[in-house]
């Protein structure tokens, strides 16, 4: 597994985070795990105690989608090992999909059934730490047209590359759940971003787009291989 490859699916889980169908409902997502209102949150000078609630709400919640995304990795990867001797047609035909997510980030083409937001349908009463780490189960456990295309790519290469699914997962996984957490401590500063996660968006996209090629031809052991070569250690995994 390329580190090159690793830090894409890093900047994959950002990605998840900081898009338009994420980013400005983060502060209703907290407001609904830690039970305080979204005025609050949103203040620029939050106290201690509405600060500490949110970071160890948010923690619950990251454990709960993340059991969810090791679990996709994981029957992912029995998938791909199941039916290795096809390994050639599945890694094309997971190129071909990759291709296909990347278009739709880009909005180039928007397929009515992929643009529909599909979640479970969890009220939890309470907004204790069990509620929270069940909220982030049903927050992940669905599809919206943002993240859904992102988290589909990166299951798509684990894959085409049998093995890989667990490093893949969770570098995912950390990459939409540190910003998600570091911005529980600052989440008052949240607004800039807004503004820019389409953009943001549509340059994923264009990544996924360039990936997929890459992936299709064949190419992207070399690639990666020649990206890690000139890769600083200090940012290798």
């Amino acid at each position: 597994m390329s580190d090159v490859t690793v830090w894409a699916a890093f900047g994959a889980g950002i990605a998840s985070f900081i898009s338009p169908c994420c980013l400005p409902l983060y502060p209703s997502y907290l407001s609904y795990i830690t039970g305080v209102s979204v005025s609050d949150l949103k203040s620029e000078h939050p106290g201690r105690e509405v600060r500490m609630r949110t970071m160890s709400h948010t923690l619950f919640f990251i454990l709960g989608f993340s059991v969810v995304y090791y679990t996709l990795g994981y029957g992912t990867n029995a998938f791909a090992e199941l039916f290795s001797q096809y390994q050639g047609l599945i890694r094309q035909l997971s190129a071909v999909l990759i291709i296909l997510m990347g278009l739709i980030l880009m909005g180039l083409i928007q397929p009515r059934v992929l643009l529909k937001e599909m979640k479970m349908p969890l009220r939890m009463k309470k907004s204790g730490y069990l509620a929270s780490f069940i909220f982030g189960i049903g927050f992940s456990a669905g599809w919206s047209p943002c993240t859904g295309p992102i988290l589909a790519s990166i299951l798509l290469m684990a894959a085409s590359e049998p093995g890989t699914w667990f490093e893949l997962t969770t570098a995912y996984a950390l990459g939409f759940a540190i910003p998600f957490f570091v911005l529980a401590f600052f989440i008052g500063s949240t607004r800039w971003i807004v503004r820019y996660s389409s953009i943001m968006m549509k340059i994923g996209g264009a990544v996924m787009l360039l990936m997929g090629i890459l992936l299709f031809s064949d190419q992207m052991t070399k690639i990666t291989i020649w990206l890690n070569s000139i890769t600083p250690e200090f940012m290798k995994f």
